[in-house]
């Protein structure tokens, strides 16, 4: 499904059914289908939608507009056009600094954000040789297969799951490639992420190289003072992808636990 949104055709998957969707952000280097392992464990009881972010996988890529803002404003329009009454926002990574500024503006229907190996809001400090690396992390098979191996993951991904990671990461545009090291990495939105006030949890990978245990112990929970760790033992950065059953069994018990059903259908209640 294609979307317009803040004038960008944004590209949509959606799976399953229900009255509380699930809006799925993905990270830096995935796409819609980064979810598809855990929407599949999530698909009976919530309606999932997955979107790519402007550049990545099946949306339009414009020429700028690659900001924490920018990416807020395409996921809010989706939200928008779908109509969607009553969501939680999961976000893995750079989708997780995209979802602390959507909920940290209070937006209606919003009922709980879930945030997967978040980027932090506060700006990660890099050198300049770091940036570099990390700007070209995506620009040959060769440097996907070691970022994959050395870095974003601590469990073997399938020959499936790592082939579709080596093609996300490729596929996306440069500009897009480019902008999260370069301009949204460095943006600092925790002034903002104060105001979060829904239920949140955060689900950490025990070996993630990325955005650790002790990052987010320093530069995020202390800003979301009501949200819950989870820690995944055992696993990297891809934990949607590494450990699907184990992230959706989080969820699953995080929404169960905090957000109510407001409706009950006629089969349920007998």
């Amino acid at each position: 499904m294609e979307i317009k949104s803040n004038g960008t055709r944004i590209h949509v998957k959606e799976q399953g059914s229900g009255e509380l969707a699930l809006v799925c952000l993905h990270y830096y280097g995935g796409s819609s289908r980064t979810w598809d392992d855990v929407a599949s464990e999530l698909s009976d009881r919530y309606r999932i939608v997955a979107t790519d972010h402007r550049g990545w996988g099946d949306s339009e890529a414009p020429a700028d507009g690659y900001r924490i803002a920018d990416l807020a404003a395409d996921a809010e329009g989706v939200i928008e056009a779908l109509g969607l009454q009553r969501y939680v926002l999961v976000g893995h990574s750079m989708g997780g600094k995209v979802a602390q500024l959507i909920a940290s503006r209070r937006p209606g229907g919003l009922e709980g954000l879930v945030l997967v190996a978040p980027s932090p809001p506060s700006p990660m400090v890099l050198s300049d040789e770091q940036r570099a690396t990390l700007t070209g992390a995506y620009q040959s098979r060769a440097s996907v297969e070691y970022v994959i191996d050395h870095v974003l993951t601590a469990k073997s991904l399938d020959a499936t799951r790592r082939e579709q990671v080596i093609e996300d990461s490729l596929k996306a545009a440069p500009q897009a490639k480019a902008a999260w090291p370069n301009v949204a990495l460095r943006e600092d939105i925790t002034e903002a992420v104060a105001s979060v006030n829904v239920p949140t949890i955060v689900i950490s990978g025990e070996l993630d190289q990325v955005d650790g245990v002790a990052t987010l112990q320093a530069e995020l929970l202390p800003r979301i003072p009501h949200a819950a760790l989870h820690i995944l033992p055992g696993t990297g950065h891809l934990s949607p992808l590494e450990a699907p059953a184990d992230v959706a069994r989080v969820i699953a018990r995080f929404v169960g636990a905090n957000i109510p059903a407001r409706r009950i259908d006629s089969k349920a209640a007998e």
